[in-house]
């Protein structure tokens, strides 16, 4: 399959009202990422695949987010803890293959219920205020990465389990930032490297992802700067309510508000 886009895709893209959602959404999700870590996938998956479908949203998203977070993994390499991020993301990178499969064979409006479903889960976990206080073992670490693999090859949500675990955790939310931005970093070159393999990358949504990054590029610069001096708990909440509600709009029921 050629994934390169030629002039004509540009211009078709362009010349689509759905871009125009797609790089708002793209912008939001931008800010939400640079001030917590995560939350970019959360908010840009569900919505675009309402918008275009779950194929594109995937493809483009996981292209716009390796290529512009690698300043971002950079800085926060140093804050990590790597004890716990490569662990994670070995096993992740186990099963991620086997997502890639499930997004190239399952019916797109059943792997958008999915989505909205696994990103309201995770959501109602985090606000119940659980918290996994035991130190992490090598069993839990690896189902935790098995599960990231298998929901980030088929939507690249690799995310929710391991939110879920770090977040969750005692863990200050420096840290926990830091640990998400590298580990999605390294996760997002399997997927990337997965779905070149797979021939899930096409003209079209490689032309969305060209044309998104600068602005993307700017709204993580200007999240990465309020997270400065924010309160945890202004952390947590911001965070959680562009979650639930990009989750909630997602939901093939309001497709008459997207489409």
């Amino acid at each position: 399959m050629n994934f390169f886009p030629e002039s004509s895709h540009f211009a078709a893209v362009l010349a689509d009202p759905r871009f125009y959602a797609t790089l708002a959404i793209a912008i939001l999700s931008g800010v939400v990422r640079g001030f917590s870590g995560f939350g970019s996938a959360l908010i840009f998956i569900p919505l675009v695949s309402a918008v275009y479908e779950p194929k594109i949203a995937a493809a483009s998203f996981v292209l716009i987010d390796f290529f512009c977070t690698i300043p971002l993994g950079i800085r926060a390499y140093p804050s990590c803890n790597r004890r716990a991020v490569f662990p994670l993301a070995i096993a992740t990178a186990l099963t991620i293959p086997l997502g890639a499969m499930i997004l190239r064979w399952v019916e797109p409006v059943w792997l958008r219920w999915f989505i909205a479903i696994l990103v309201l889960g995770l959501l109602a976990v985090l606000i119940s205020g659980w918290r996994y206080r035991k130190k992490p073992s090598p069993p839990l670490t690896s189902g935790v990465g098995l599960a990231c693999g298998i929901s980030g090859g088929a939507t690249t949500l690799t995310g929710p389990f391991a939110i879920v675990y770090w977040l969750g955790s005692a863990s200050g939310p420096a840290t926990v930032r830091a640990n998400l931005i590298v580990f999605f970093l390294l996760t997002d070159a399997i997927v990337v490297a997965t779905y070149l393999v797979q021939g899930l990358f096409a003209a079209e949504p490689t032309a969305l992802a060209l044309l998104i990054p600068l602005p993307f590029l700017a709204a993580l610069t200007f999240g990465a700067r309020l997270f400065h001096g924010a309160a945890e708990i202004t952390y947590r909440r911001v965070a959680y309510a562009i979650v639930a509600v990009a989750a909630l709009v997602s939901l093939p029921l309001f497709d008459g508000l997207v489409r």
